[in-house]
């Protein structure tokens, strides 16, 4: 399921997957998953970790919250257009999106890349844990476009990305946020 997108249903309510969207950055059978929470924008701005990315990132030029594991660590995501070589310090998961390596100098990266996002943190699944989410109903596995990470309304994303799923799911975009006040 590497670089397919995991979207909460409304049977997962906890706070921190609630309408959640995550791109999985592995997956394998024995080994497990992890991935990061695309739509979930904190009020901090990247310069207040990472100052020299600041100037690179993708706008709200936010940090995000990229899940409940290791918050205090940072990931950054990149989408490098074309088919070329990996850009120096980034490694593609899928398509052109990939992962950077913060480490290395922004400003010898910044030139091969078409958008950043810097994640706290991550999601991470055991081996056979995520199937087994998927399996009891949490999360509905769907492919997702190069923008999905890097869009300008991430709190609007759960939606549509369901929305453009047709069917049954595009249903589930419009199911309100707390059903019992309907």
């Amino acid at each position: 399921m590497t670089g397919r997108l995991l979207v909460a249903t409304p049977a997962l309510t906890g706070e921190e997957f609630r309408r959640s969207v995550v791109l999985l950055l592995d997956h394998t059978a024995d080994g497990g998953a992890f991935g990061v929470v695309v739509n979930r924008p904190t009020t901090t701005a990247v310069d207040a970790v990472l100052p020299d990315w600041q100037p690179y990132t993708t706008a709200p030029g936010r940090l995000f919250r990229g899940g409940p594991v290791g918050l205090d660590s940072a990931l950054g995501l990149v989408r490098a257009p074309g088919d070329d070589a990996e850009p120096l310090g980034v490694r593609r998961i899928v398509g052109s999106v990939g992962v950077v390596d913060l480490d290395a100098p922004p400003e010898v990266v910044a030139p091969g890349v078409a958008g950043l996002r810097i994640f706290a943190g991550y999601a991470g699944w055991s081996a056979g844990q995520l199937e087994q989410e998927v399996e009891e109903g949490s999360w509905y596995v769907v492919d997702g476009e190069v923008g999905d990470a890097f869009t300008a309304a991430p709190q609007d994303l759960w939606a549509a990305v369901l929305r453009r799923q047709g069917g049954r799911l595009a249903w589930v975009a419009s199911y309100p946020s707390d059903p019992s006040l309907n």
